[in-house]
């Protein structure tokens, strides 16, 4: 989802070599493949369009232009939400539909307590400060009910802390540079500023939402206490410190969270000149320099930890670079208890981790890897899930299901027919499988997808959706990723066989192609029925069926010629019946939209706003932190933060209705 590597591209400068209308290339991918005709249940069929049809609109003429920015567009409709639709933006706040306000509930800094330690606005609070207090870049969160209490107006809430911002994160910014040391000081506050906050959150009697002391809230960081499970450990062993870069998240049915490691590569590194990494390091981009800022012309480490912290060094004995990229499950009512890295589910760029139950109650979790030409996962336990088992005994009867099972990755035929590949095919050994899921997912013959993000789960017809963000790269096409250097990304949808998302066939087609329609090349277009958009990122259904789309186009386009229509990132809602798309919210200027989750009566929603204000190079001026943004707390709050946010209709009802 963010650095690096994972968001929207920056595109070549190389124009298209076809200039085909993307109507043409959707019927074409369409024609190549005969759909089953699935007989629906009357209630599948009521939020479903049934396979063999198109549910593919047409490009929008909506409010896109900058000459349009305050006008609504009517265009469209559906019974499935009814807010208006705000017009794009390019100004420096959260702007949401008429009838709904958006409110600040917990920023970068902010203690997890509710209390102390309280955050300064010229980044000076120190490393232990830092540990318990709210980290940067915040994204993909979950809400979770407390014993005996009303879950809508009170619970807790998980946050995942994706990367550091090294520039805002110090008072001197990434001072000193190369070749002096990096201070452990500055090292551990980064660390710090890393992984997961778990905090309570309440409402009050006029439905504000406030984060309260709690014996619930912690922190969990690259230097906390970690199990490892599943099949790695007889490579990597049981203990590890830490979590990082955690990117998106999901939630079991036993009531635990599941964050989702994704650029951990970027925080290894090594000083010493001999260093060459193994052809399986590079194939997860693991080098010497780990991640770069470019600053005058100079490349720059950023993390530089590997300096004082030798388990971030590629050339010590003691790397725990084969510990990191992993799915982490933790149970936020036991505070106490240590988060468990699952390796069974495999190791890649992890974004989100989407949960459901086979028809057998087996459990399935389908994943995706944030790179281009990467792939899509499913993991299926080897034992179905007992509900009365986990109710009576508690979390600790769901040991093994995400241990124990099959990892598969995804192929995507031309026919429209897909199969998933066990990675146990690969002539790799289980525990080979589960520290190098890329090699074995190459090794069977995956389909390499335009970096794949979120996938979501249609609450009633089982239905998945997968976004792929963008591929400016790509030069061969196939049915799955049919656009050549696709800076604008896609969504596809799939359904298993027999409705079983156990089932290891399955049939697929295109949902949408994002684009912009103000382009003159018709291939860059898109099909988007309702607002334009580009770069799908976060996708999440909420219980009533609306898939919840969020963007992440890069800040190193936003604004250039291809994109400047669209303004700044956003959230849309769609209809997977009908294919209109609204937009609900956009967000402040160089930030992502990510993160979403509600409380079961549906009116309260949380979204993250990550990394406001940064700029096209990425690299903030510590003597200018407000340079590009003020949000959320304005001209004398320091420098902009990362936040989430609660929107709420002012009138108290449901949310998209």
């Amino acid at each position: 989802m963010h650095k690096p590597d994972s968001r929207c591209d920056q595109p070549e400068a190389a124009t298209h070599g076809s200039s085909e209308p993307m109507s043409q290339i959707i019927d074409r991918a369409l024609q190549r493949r005969s759909f089953l005709q699935i007989s629906l249940s009357s209630a599948c069929a009521a939020v479903m369009t049934p396979w063999g049809q198109s549910a593919l609109g047409s490009a929008s003429n909506g409010a896109t232009g900058l000459e349009s920015q305050f006008e609504v567009s009517s265009e469209g409709s559906t019974d499935l939400f009814q807010f208006s639709n705000v017009p794009t933006s390019q100004s420096d706040q959260v702007v949401v539909p008429a009838g709904y306000k958006a409110e600040v509930l917990f920023r970068w800094g902010d203690p997890v307590n509710g209390q102390q330690p309280v955050f300064q606005s010229d980044a000076s609070n120190s490393a232990a400060e830092q540990a318990l207090q709210g980290g940067m870049g915040h994204d993909g969160m979950e809400f979770f009910a407390l014993p005996n209490m009303d879950a809508n107006s009170r619970g807790i809430l998980c946050i995942n802390h994706e990367y550091t911002d090294q520039v805002l994160l110090f008072s001197d910014g990434i001072e000193p540079l190369p070749p002096a040391t990096m201070p452990l000081e500055k090292i551990r506050k980064s660390q710090a500023a890393h992984g997961i906050s778990v905090i309570e959150v309440a409402a009050n009697e006029d439905g504000q939402w406030q984060v309260v002391d709690s014996r619930y809230c912690r922190r969990i960081t690259a230097n906390t206490p970690m199990r490892m499970t599943g099949p790695a450990t007889k490579l990597t062993g049981d203990a590890v410190l830490g979590t990082l870069n955690n990117c998106a998240a999901g939630r079991t049915p036993w009531g635990t969270y599941l964050t989702c490691e994704e650029n951990f590569q970027g925080a290894f590194g090594t000083a010493d000149r001999s260093f060459a990494p193994t052809p399986e390091q590079q194939r997860y981009g693991l080098e010497a320099k780990g991640y770069v800022y470019k600053i005058d012309g100079q490349e720059i480490s950023v993390y530089r930890w590997w300096e004082a912290d030798p388990r971030f060094d590629l050339a010590h004995p003691s790397c725990d670079a084969d510990r990191f990229g992993y799915v982490v499950e933790i149970d936020p009512l036991r505070p106490d208890s240590k988060p468990v890295k699952r390796t069974a589910l495999g190791r890649f760029r992890h974004e989100n981790a989407e949960f459901t139950l086979a028809k057998d109650r087996r459990v399935v979790v389908y994943m995706g890897d944030d790179q281009a030409n990467e792939f899509i996962y499913k993991y299926v336990s080897r034992r179905p899930y007992d509900a009365t088992r986990a109710a009576e005994f508690g979390v600790d009867a769901t040991d093994g299901l995400l241990d124990q099972g099959t990892l598969y990755a995804a192929k995507f035929d031309e026919s429209g027919r897909g199969k998933w590949l066990p990675l146990a095919d690969s002539q790799l050994s289980p525990e080979q499988v589960a520290v190098y899921s890329r090699i074995a997912a190459t090794r069977v013959g995956a389909t390499p997808m335009d970096r794949p993000e979120w996938l979501a789960v249609h609450p009633q017809t089982g239905e998945v959706f997968a976004s792929l963000t963008n591929n400016s790269k790509r030069t061969e096409v196939n049915a799955s990723n049919p656009r050549e250097k696709n800076i604008y990304g896609h969504i596809l949808r799939w359904q298993e066989d027999d409705l079983d998302a156990g089932a290891e066939e399955f049939s697929w087609r295109l949902f949408l192609m994002a684009g912009n329609p103000a382009q003159a090349e018709p291939t860059r277009h898109g099909n988007v029925s309702g607002d334009a958009f580009a770069c799908p990122d976060g996708l999440k259904f909420d219980p009533s069926g609306i898939l919840w789309i969020q963007t992440d186009m890069s800040s190193s386009v936003m604004g250039n010629a291809d994109f400047v229509e669209l303004g700044n990132n956003m959230m849309l809602a769609a209809d997977p019946v009908s294919g209109q798309v609204r937009r609900f919210l956009t967000g402040p200027k160089g930030c992502e939209i990510t993160g979403n989750t509600m409380t079961p009566d549906r009116k309260t929603m949380f979204i993250n706003i990550q990394h406001p204000g940064e700029p096209a190079d990425e690299v903030n001026d510590p003597l200018q932190p407000n340079q590009y943004s003020q949000w959320p707390d304005g001209s004398e709050g320091g420098r902009p933060r990362s936040a989430t946010i609660v929107v709420r209709r002012t009138d108290g009802q449901t949310i998209g209705r």
